[in-house]
């Protein structure tokens, strides 16, 4: 602990902030750019930072008519396969155009040249972030209705053909959790700062006892409450944000991933584990499934301790990830260093969910 007060999520990271140094850009190439390559684009160019978005830098940018975002590699050197910010582009693409709430998409620069990396500029949609899982502005019905609308909105996602909505080749259809486990254990051991034993046993468990797949969708990857802005008055899902992780996979990685939130502490985010639900008005982990289950045609959640052992050791290879990066001077968050701290307590509870599934 750094002995200073605590900040509400909400506060410390909706909204902007000045550009910090090592984040700025070249603004007259920018907006050059933008007046050749964004429909309607006029200056003068405004440009601000948000103060969440600690993977890829991303900046609000303001014009007399219109406002946009700019989402951007990181600078320096990157682990394999992150911060595909194309990826991102070409997934919101096909999604707006079959009419699922994502912001609209302008454009895609992969000319390093521009801006020192690639990014790509969509629409600033205007609506509400919330942060905490509980809810606390939001009366008992309301909470009801916004958590219908994210299992909703998830299972709108899941029941796309990837293929019909042009990605069928967005990733490969078969054995997701097996590749997953893969891909993370790898990012953590690329970027890997201290032993931790029950990863070393999470590694070795996981890929043994992978639960068969039955389906495939597009999956999002980080499918939480603050990456959802709602209309600014109605229980609606307007736009999902942050695709960076998204591929062709199980959506059950998704759903269990949005479940984790029911065994998560309440610090403020969107844990709600020790809650009155029944109060609040919020689902319990049990009414959500069902919930999905019956928009999805599916009979019910088997292995979900499985999922969540998963789901917990694929945060913390994340996690873990930003660990690295703060070792080599990337981290693009002034809490990036809170986030790297979780890593051996969310190791834990994975290994604990792992024991209850038979480890």
């Amino acid at each position: 602990m750094n002995g200073r007060p605590s900040v509400p999520p909400e506060e410390e990271f909706t909204g902007t902030k000045p550009v910090e140094e090592r984040h700025r850009l070249n603004e007259a190439k920018l907006a050059a750019w933008l007046a050749e390559n964004v429909e309607g684009f006029r200056g003068p160019l405004k440009l601000s930072q948000f103060k969440g978005g600690q993977s890829n830098p991303t900046y609000r940018l303001d014009t007399p008519s219109a406002s946009y975002v700019l989402r951007r590699k990181p600078f320096g050197k990157l682990l394999p396969s992150a911060h595909a910010v194309d990826r991102e582009f070409r997934v919101i693409s096909a999604l707006y155009r079959a009419s699922f709430p994502v912001a609209k998409p302008y454009a895609l620069c992969t000319d390093e040249d521009v801006i020192g990396a690639m990014f790509y500029i969509m629409a600033c949609v205007d609506g509400r972030v919330m942060w905490s899982g509980a809810l606390p502005n939001a009366s008992k019905d309301e909470r009801s209705a916004i958590y219908r609308a994210q299992i909703e909105t998830l299972a709108q996602l899941h029941q796309y053909d990837p293929a019909k909505i042009g990605l069928a080749d967005y990733g490969k259809p078969g054995n997701y959790f097996a590749r997953q486990v893969d891909r993370w254990s790898k990012q953590y051991r690329a970027s890997e700062t201290q032993d931790i034993p029950e990863m070393n046993r999470l590694i070795e468990w996981l890929p043994q006892t992978v639960p068969p797949q039955e389906r495939v969708s597009v999956v999002h990857g980080d499918y939480r409450l603050d990456n959802l802005i709602f209309h600014p008055r109605e229980t609606k899902v307007i736009a999902v944000l942050d695709w960076e992780l998204s591929t062709l996979g199980d959506p059950l990685a998704d759903f269990t991933y949005f479940l984790m939130n029911w065994s998560m502490p309440p610090e403020g985010r969107s844990g709600i584990a020790g809650l009155d639900l029944k109060a609040l008005g919020i689902p319990s982990i049990e009414t959500a499934s069902a919930y999905y289950c019956r928009l999805t045609g599916r009979d019910g959640l088997p292995n979900l301790d499985w999922y969540l052992a998963y789901n917990l050791f694929r945060m913390s290879a994340i996690l873990q990830g930003i660990a690295g990066r703060i070792r080599a001077g990337t981290a693009a968050s002034a809490h990036a260093e809170a986030s790297a701290a979780r890593v051996v307590p969310l190791a834990k509870a994975a290994l604990a969910y792992a024991k209850k599934a038979g480890a």
